[in-house]
C-alpha cells in the first residue's frame, strides 16, 4: 500500500453517506493568530475553537490529513519511527457521536479496510487519577469489539490501563500541566505488535525487560489515538467538563503505512523510500548497513521538515520558526558531513529536497509552490553553512576540553548550534558546560526571550479577550490599509498575543508618516461608529464573489465563515470590511478601545509589517458582547 493509497481511504472511510463527515483541508504548518506555539503539531490544534464550542462552516462531522512538526522530537530523530515532520490522519465529532461510535470505526477501518490482523492490535486506555476516574467505558466496549472477531481481551494482556503520562492528551501533556482554558481528556491507542523478535534484538537496550505495549522495546507502535476531549482546565486549577463532548481521532499516516506493510521501520515506506535511495545516490552510503541508518534518517526527516516550512513561508533566521528552520538544516548538512567524510556543497543536499518534492507530486501540498524557491532559500542557508562546516569540524577535532566559551565560540564563528557541538564532543565523551554557554551567550547579545515566553508549551491564551479584540483589529487594519494604499495590498501572515498584533502584507514601499495617520485615523473612526461584527457561513465561491478577502495561498473548505464588519441594515452605512475567517471576534468595534501602530518595517522583499496595539481601559467583559441600543 502506498502513502496516497492510504490517505485516500482514511478518508473516503469517513466521507461516505453512512458516517457522513466532511473533508477539511490541512491547515498550514505555522499557526495563524496562536502565539502560544511555534507549529501546528497535531490536527487538533487548528480546530481549538470548534472543539470549544464555536459552529463549524461544514458541520459537527470533520476529516483531513494535517501536517505537522514537533520540534521537541528533533533529539528522539533516528531511530526507526521518530520523526519531527509527520501527516496526522484525522476525524472529529464536535458534539456529535463519542465512545460508542469512534472506537468500533476505528478497528473496523484498522482491519477490515486497510488490513491489519485484529490479533496483533492492542489497545490502551486511561487508567484514572484523583481528578478523573478510570475509562471503564472505553474497556467495556473494546472487550465487545474483539469479542465480535473471536477475541478474549481481557485487561492486562490486551487492554492496558495507564496513568495521565500516557493516556490523557492535551496539547501541554498531563492535566497539572495544562494552562487555563486548555481543553483535554482521556485517550484510547492503539498498538500495532510487530513481534517478539523486535525485542529479542541483540542490540535491544529493553531486550530483558517485560513487553508490554507502552515499553519502547521496539515491538509494539502506535497507530492510532481516539481522545476523547470532554474537559477544560479552569483557572482555579479544576478540570470542568465540556457542553459538548468530543472525539479527536489522530493516526501517524507513517506508522499506520509502516503496519500495513509489517514492516517497523517506518524509513523503508514510500514516504521515504525515494529520499533514502536519493540520499544513498548522492553520499554513496547503503541504508542497509547499521551504522548508517541513524543519520540517514535524520538527514531525510529534517529535510523533509524544512522543504515544508519554506513552503508554508518560513525563512531562516535566528529567532522563532526561522531558528527552527535553521537548526535543522545546519543539523541535516553535520549529519550529511559525518556520514560521507568528505567535503560537501549545498547541491548534494539539495538533490534530496528534490525528492522530498516527488514523493509528494501526487498530493496537494506543494501545488501552486514555486519549487526553485523553495530551493533557493534551503540553497542559500546551506550554502552559506557549508562554507565553513569544514573548518568547523577541523576546529572541533583540536578541542580537548569541553568548556561553554568554547562552544559558544563555535556558535559565533562557524554557525555550530549548541545541540550539535554537545553531540560531537560525546563522541570523546564530554559534555558541554551549559551554563557557560548561555552566559557566554548572553555577553553578546540579548535574546528576545520575553517576547517568547511560554511558546514552546502549547495551551491557549489565558487572555483571550484582548486576542479576540486585535484579532478583531487586523481586519480593520488590512481595510485600512487597502483604502490608502491599493487594493495590491493582502495579507501575508499575521501573529497576535495578548498585548500586541503583527501584521504581514504585501507592499512594495516602506510607508511615510502621513500614511500611518491615514491608517490609524481610519480604523480608529470605525470602532467610534460602534460598526457591528456580524458572521455567515456561505460557500467559498459565494464569499469570494461577494468580495470577501482570503488569504493566498491557504486552502479553505468548502464552506466557509465570513466575518463582516459594518451592516447597511442596521443604518451604518456601507460594509467596511469583509473577510474569510475562523473567528473569534467582538460584536461590536466600540469595545476594541483606541489603536496605534507602534511601528512599521521591512520582512522580506515586498512584504511590510505593522504591529499595533489598542490603547483601552475596558471596563467589563460585555464589551465583547455589547448590544447596540
Amino acid at each position: 500500500m502506498t502513502h496516497t493509497d492510504l490517505r485516500k481511504k482514511f478518508i473516503e472511510f469517513f466521507t461516505t453517506s453512512s458516517r457522513n463527515h466532511k473533508e477539511i483541508p490541512s491547515a498550514p504548518l505555522v499557526p495563524e493568530n496562536d502565539p502560544t506555539s511555534l507549529f501546528t503539531s497535531s490536527g487538533m490544534q487548528p480546530l481549538i475553537n470548534y472543539l470549544l464550542g464555536e459552529t463549524h462552516p461544514l458541520g459537527t462531522r470533520l476529516v483531513n490529513s494535517q501536517k505537522c512538526f514537533r520540534s521537541q522530537d528533533i533529539e528522539e530523530v533516528g531511530d526507526n519511527r521518530h520523526t519531527t515532520f509527520f501527516e496526522m490522519l484525522g476525524n472529529w465529532s464536535l458534539g456529535d457521536y463519542f465512545k460508542k461510535e469512534q472506537l468500533p470505526w476505528n478497528f473496523e477501518f484498522l482491519t477490515q479496510e486497510i488490513g491489519l490482523d485484529p490479533q496483533r492490535l492492542y489497545v490502551t486506555v486511561f487508567e484514572g487519577d484523583k481528578s478523573v476516574s478510570k475509562d471503564t467505558e472505553s474497556i467495556a466496549i473494546w472487550k465487545e469489539i474483539f469479542i465480535d472477531v473471536g477475541i478474549d481481551a481481557k485487561v492486562g494482556e490486551r487492554i492496558f490501563a495507564y496513568p495521565a503520562k500516557k493516556n490523557w492528551w492535551s496539547r501541554s501533556g498531563e492535566p497539572e500541566n495544562m494552562p487555563p482554558n486548555e481543553p483535554g481528556g482521556p485517550d484510547s491507542e492503539v498498538f500495532f505488535d510487530f513481534g517478539q523478535d523486535l525485542k529479542l534484538h541483540e542490540k535491544s537496550p529493553f531486550k530483558n525487560q517485560k513487553c508490554h505495549p507502552n515499553c519502547d522495546c521496539g515491538r509494539f507502535l502506535e497507530i492510532a489515538n481516539s481522545v476523547f476531549m470532554q474537559y477544560q482546565k479552569q483557572k482555579d486549577g479544576t478540570l470542568k467538563e465540556l457542553p459538548n463532548k468530543n472525539v479527536d481521532f489522530g493516526g501517524g499516516l507513517e506508522r499506520m503505512l509502516a503496519a500495513t506493510l509489517d514492516n517497523s521501520d517506518i524509513f523503508q515506506t514510500d514516504l521515504y523510500s525515494q529520499i533514502i535511495e536519493t540520499i544513498y545516490k548522492v553520499s554513496g552510503k547503503s541504508y542497509k548497513e547499521e551504522e548508517n541508518k541513524p543519520p540517514m534518517r535524520i538527514i531525510a526527516d529534517h529535510l523533509k521538515a524544512a522543504t515544508f516550512m519554506v513552503a508554508d513561508k518560513v525563512e531562516p533566521s535566528n529567532k522563532q520558526q526561522g531558528y527552527i528552520l535553521r537548526r535543522l538544516l545546519r543539523r541535516a548538512a553535520v549529519k550529511y558531513r559525518l556520514l560521507t567524510n568528505v567535503s560537501i556543497t549545498e547541491q548534494d543536499l539539495l538533490e534530496i529536497v528534490e525528492s522530498v518534492l516527488k514523493t509528494y507530486e501526487n498530493t496537494f501540498y506543494f501545488k501552486n509552490i514555486n519549487h526553485d524557491v523553495i530551493k533557493n532559500v534551503i540553497g542559500s542557508e546551506l550554502f552559506r553553512f557549508t562554507l565553513s562546516l569544514d573548518k568547523g569540524m577541523r576546529e572541533i577535532q583540536k578541542i580537548s576540553r569541553a568548556d561553554g566559551k568554547i562552544a559558544f565560540d563555535l556558535y559565533q564563528t562557524y554557525g555550530f548550534p549548541l545541540e550539535i557541538t554537545a553531540e560531537l564532543f560525546a563522541r570523546k565523551g564530554q559534555k558541554i558546560d551549559i551554563k557557560q554557554f548561555e552566559q557566554e551567550f548572553k555577553k553578546h547579545r540579548e535574546l528576545s526571550r520575553t517576547a517568547t515566553k511560554g511558546i514552546f508549551k502549547g495551551g491557549l491564551q489565558d487572555q483571550s479577550e484582548e486576542t479576540t479584540r486585535l484579532h478583531t483589529a487586523t481586519h480593520l487594519l488590512q481595510q485600512a490599509l487597502r483604502t490608502v494604499l491599493g487594493d495590491h495590498i493582502r495579507q501575508k501572515g499575521s501573529h497576535i498575543t495578548a498585548e500586541r498584533l503583527r501584521f504581514d502584507f504585501s507592499h512594495p514601499h516602506k510607508l511615510t508618516a502621513n500614511e500611518i495617520k491615514k491608517i490609524e485615523d481610519l480604523i480608529n473612526k470605525q470602532i467610534e461608529m460602534n460598526l457591528p461584527v456580524s458572521m455567515k457561513i456561505i460557500n467559498l465561491a459565494e464569499a469570494i464573489r461577494e468580495g470577501a478577502l482570503t488569504v493566498p495561498g491557504v486552502n479553505y473548505p468548502e464552506k466557509v465563515k465570513v466575518y463582516s464588519v459594518g451592516n447597511p441594515s442596521t443604518g451604518s452605512g456601507q460594509v467596511f470590511s469583509k473577510e474569510v475567517c475562523g473567528g473569534p471576534h467582538v460584536d461590536f468595534t466600540a469595545g476594541l478601545g483606541k489603536f496605534k501602530i507602534i511601528k512599521e518595517e521591512a520582512q522580506a522583499a515586498g512584504i511590510r509589517r505593522i504591529y499595533a496595539i489598542l490603547q483601552t481601559n475596558v471596563p467589563d467583559k460585555q464589551n465583547l458582547a455589547q448590544k447596540r441600543d
